[in-house]
């Protein structure tokens, strides 16, 4: 690790990767998130991502600001958020560690010699080949365990069961356009209810729940993108990080402080 050995630079700003970016800023970690021009996040509620729509974003008490590449808060405590989908910027930032958390389910890019201590989250990366850890990412028994030789289970394409539902949980584009919401974020809803419309086509609720994600507007949309997010269990929270993006930050925390 570096000098200092608190620089993070995290490849991502979904829910998943704000679960890193929350729980390193947390325990003093100095973090860094690198975003795209139109992130395609779907609980912007719970992502730094949705700082780069409107300029800030506060994720359960941890404040995310767009900046400048290059420019850090004053305030460490500030998370900034930088539009650099390539990377550009972590060769002259030379963080102690790197984490791969786009979650693309394959390798973008990234390599061994981004950083001292190189991560990989989910499918895609080969601990000891393009990474040094990989953390799991799939639900279920292996969720969060860090990885130091192989690789994570495959991508099934099938979203994870989160209170007995699977893929109607998932709300999907019905074809290309831009999302005109009905019903928002936080608000419950029942199977077969109009959510919102994709140009003219209307976009209905697969089961009851609680709507914990929906695309931003200005993200350009294809049939069969995913668009939306219901959580059907009576506990659904949509402004609190979920169970799996901590589970998953708690194995990134162990890669990062693992001494071999």
């Amino acid at each position: 690790m570096g000098s200092e050995g608190n620089l993070v630079v995290v490849r991502g700003g979904g829910d998943l990767a704000t679960g890193v970016l929350w729980r390193l800023s947390r325990v003093g970690f100095r973090v860094i998130c690198l975003e795209t021009h139109l992130p395609t996040v779907v609980r912007r509620k719970v992502s730094a991502a949705q700082a780069v729509f409107d300029g800030r974003a506060t994720v359960e008490g941890i404040s995310f600001v767009l900046a400048e590449k290059g420019e850090l808060p004053n305030d460490e405590k500030t998370v900034p958020v930088w539009i650099d989908p390539e990377g550009e910027t972590i060769g002259a930032v030379r963080p102690d560690c790197l984490v791969d958390a786009i979650i693309a389910k394959k390798n973008l890019g990234t390599h061994m010699g981004m950083a001292p201590r190189v991560i990989g989250l989910g499918p895609g990366f080969k601990a000891g080949v393009d990474v040094h850890y990989v953390v799991e990412t799939k639900r279920g028994h292996r969720l969060g365990r860090v990885i130091n030789d192989g690789q994570a289970a495959p991508n099934t394409g099938i979203p994870g069961v989160v209170g007995g539902e699977s893929e109607k949980r998932v709300v999907r584009s019905p074809g290309e356009g831009f999302f005109i919401s009905v019903r928002g974020i936080g608000e419950v809803v029942s199977t077969g209810e109009l959510i919102g419309l994709v140009g003219d086509e209307p976009v209905h609720a697969s089961i009851s729940g609680l709507i914990r994600g929906q695309i931003h507007p200005s993200v350009p949309l294809f049939k069969g993108m995913k668009i939306g997010d219901i959580d059907p269990r009576e506990d659904a929270s949509w402004d609190t990080i979920s169970d799996k993006a901590l589970s998953i930050a708690g194995g990134v925390l162990e890669a990062i402080l693992y001494q071999q």
